[in-house]
């Protein structure tokens, strides 16, 4: 059996890591198993299709960025994709991240009505189902309910000069609902439900969670006794991501008592930090992550918009309980023994639950017993498997 995914990057970012990890759980089954990619490669477990040149991305970029139309460069780059999805005939076709300036949805999804091959596409944000932005939470709109126009997005991420949320919507429905083979996974409760409210509502919609390594993200190391460390993990750091959060918590946290970590600034944020605030521009590898989750007494996740943070996991992985805001499917890897979740903004209410924590701490024990029995990688992705094996048999 022949397994194809396509996403941006391979195993170097999120989406990407998954598609690897989802690929090791493939080939223990038997299946061959490829991945189409544009850019940002690192050599993994797939047979590899290059999608396009970063001319073609470029191209795309400014299309993007001057006319609000993301998806629909990279017209020979998807045509040249079409022709080696021929030549491969997989048995099962699995998209992941199809934005972010590479992939013509429009040419692709043509193609994908005509054949017979199932396809499953897992969702990572919400920009599958809008006229324009990924995380339209950030701003209550509900118009992708109906149909987008005047985004209350369009000059924010991803900025564009016009827009034609309007147009993008509509082109949108009308080529992923043709598809009549496909099956559409989130990675969280939360934006399944999202899901069963837009234009893919009539399809087969699963929840697959994402799962993590728990041979890798274990507990290395002892907490800080006499100090507690805050962990804060962003790769990169946005005001979405909570930056501006952090820095306020330093100044509502007395120091030295209380240690703020911060991993995955760039140069310039972690030469603006505020004193009392640790930054790391990026972990030199995975077991240096690793340390920094298992010494650290709690990760506090302060994002705005998130589907399902891998982050969360890890740190749980790793003995750690979490501090999350209400954000997305943030809450739904935690429980009463394993973290605390906040209101968004309410630092007041993040400030009492690190001083709670502090009193008395959560148990790393459970912490890592709700990884390993909930998000260990090779049960979660062998779900896609068993999803793949299901639709085979259809």
């Amino acid at each position: 059996m022949k397994l194809l995914q396509i996403n941006v990057d391979t195993a170097i970012f999120s989406c990407g890591k998954i598609c690897e990890e989802i690929s090791k759980v493939a080939q223990t089954e038997g299946w061959d198993t490829y991945i189409a990619y544009a850019r940002d490669h690192k050599d993994g477990v797939n047979k590899e299709i290059k999608i396009g040149s970063m001319l073609d991305v470029y191209e795309h970029y400014f299309e993007h960025k001057l006319f609000d139309r993301e998806g629909m460069a990279s017209r020979r780059a998807t045509k040249r994709l079409v022709k080696e999805i021929e030549k491969l005939c997989p048995d099962i076709i699995h998209l992941h991240l199809i934005h972010d300036h590479y992939l013509n949805y429009k040419i692709l999804f043509d193609y994908l009505s005509t054949i017979k091959t199932p396809v499953v596409w897992t969702q990572h944000d919400s920009w599958n189902i809008t006229g324009h932005c990924y995380h339209f939470i950030s701003k209550n709109c509900e118009k992708w309910k109906t149909e987008c126009n005047n985004c209350p997005l369009i000059h924010e991420y991803p900025f564009s000069l016009i827009d034609r949320s309007r147009k993008n919507f509509q082109l949108k429905k009308n080529c992923f609902t043709k598809v009549d083979n496909m099956t559409v996974v989130s990675c969280s409760h939360w934006l399944d439900n999202f899901i069963g409210q837009s234009f893919l509502k009539d399809k087969s919609h699963y929840v697959i969670h994402n799962g993590v390594d728990i041979n890798r993200f274990k507990p290395t190391k002892e907490k800080q006794s006499n100090k507690f460390r805050i962990l804060g993990v962003a790769m990169p750091w946005s005001k979405a991501k909570g930056i501006d959060d952090f820095f306020k918590l330093r100044k509502m946290l007395p120091f030295p008592d209380y240690e703020i970590v911060m991993v995955g600034l760039d140069k310039k944020q972690k030469e603006s930090l505020p004193d009392g605030i640790v930054g790391i521009e990026r972990t030199h590898n995975i077991d240096e992550l690793v340390d920094l989750y298992s010494s650290s007494n709690v990760l506090v996740n302060l994002t705005y918009a998130d589907n399902f943070p891998t982050i969360n996991i890890e740190a749980l992985s790793c003995g750690t309980p979490v501090i999350t805001y209400r954000t997305g499917g943030s809450p739904e890897a935690l429980d009463q023994n394993t973290g605390v979740v906040v209101e968004q903004g309410d630092l007041d209410g993040v400030v009492n639950a690190v001083k709670s924590m502090k009193i008395t701490q959560l148990s790393s024990e459970k912490c890592r017993k709700k990884a390993e029995t909930e998000f260990n990688k090779d049960i979660c992705f062998k779900k896609y498997i068993d999803l793949y094996r299901y639709l085979l048999r259809k």
